[in-house]
């Protein structure tokens, strides 16, 4: 009990949405995946990788600062919703995070993502009747020697380069990223990075292979741009029981547009019967 005499202080700590996010991230279980892939397995870590990882997560989602200023935004919230005790925060240096991204790379990263999508999946419930596929280049500056492809942990690794850039830099180096979403809720499904000069027509057929394998079956409808229009993509996926439609807003390499069956209640497709598996 206060006496007359104890000064009083007022301290504010800050929620913001994230009462809201941790939400949907306890129904992801996002917090126990990162923990099964990133143990703390060292007596001397200060904070657990994936209290970490989960931190710059809600970062991204909410503040999207650097990782040199992931512990100044931090600092005004309550620990609490972002997963840590009091005194975490002081911990969130740039050298700790970036130490747990490492952990993160090096991790089974596939098998993280493919069991985050597949809960996400079951959890919402989420249609995946049709997919809707888009490649994009992200632009980099700076010099990056070891970003060659080389191999790290047994994998390789997406190569820098200079390609067809679509931010009008073909100054700068590159690398590109596929990204596969749900026709219901936009939700991301897959994701992939490829060396900065891989053309995008080679990446529909790895693309559906993957969204083949996690999804579980053929019987999905495919929607890419036309890149997707070549005889080894659509031959590729027509042989394995698929089905495919092209962005009406786009056009094929001869420039022409593909041509309609009749009217498509999805606003944004075509269909041909040079491009659809049932079409004679």
């Amino acid at each position: 009990m206060l006496t007359p005499s104890e000064p009083l202080t007022l301290r504010s700590q800050r929620l913001g949405c994230l009462p809201i996010v941790n939400f949907l991230f306890d129904r992801m279980r996002l917090t126990e995946r990162l923990a099964s892939y990133l143990p703390t397995d060292d007596a001397r870590l200060r904070l657990a990788p994936a209290a970490v990882i989960a931190v710059v997560v809600r970062n991204i989602v909410t503040g999207h600062r650097p990782v040199y200023a992931l512990g100044e935004w931090a600092a005004p919230y309550d620990p609490a919703v972002l997963g840590l005790i009091p005194g975490d925060v002081e911990l969130l240096n740039d050298d700790r995070v970036g130490r747990t991204l490492d952990r993160l790379f090096d991790c089974d990263r596939a098998s993280l993502i493919t069991s985050t999508v597949l809960g996400v999946i079951r959890e919402f419930n989420i249609e995946t009747s049709q997919l809707h596929n888009d490649s994009t280049t992200v632009t980099v500056t700076g010099n990056y020697p070891d970003a060659d492809g080389r191999t790290r942990g047994g994998k390789p690794t997406p190569a820098i380069r200079q390609g067809h850039n679509k931010d009008y830099r073909p100054d700068l180096k590159q690398l590109l990223f596929i990204l596969t979403i749900s026709a219901d809720g936009a939700v991301p499904i897959a994701y992939r990075v490829a060396d900065g000069n891989t053309p995008d027509d080679v990446t529909h057929v790895p693309t559906w292979d993957e969204l083949h394998a996690l999804v579980g079956h053929p019987d999905f409808l495919y929607v890419a741009d036309s890149k997707l229009c070549s005889k080894q993509a659509m031959g590729h996926i027509h042989a394995h029981g698929g089905r495919f439609a092209r962005d009406r807003a786009a056009r094929p390499a001869g420039g022409h547009l593909v041509p309609r069956l009749g009217p498509d209640p999805r606003p944004n497709l075509d269909r041909s019967p040079a491009y659809t598996r049932t079409a004679s």
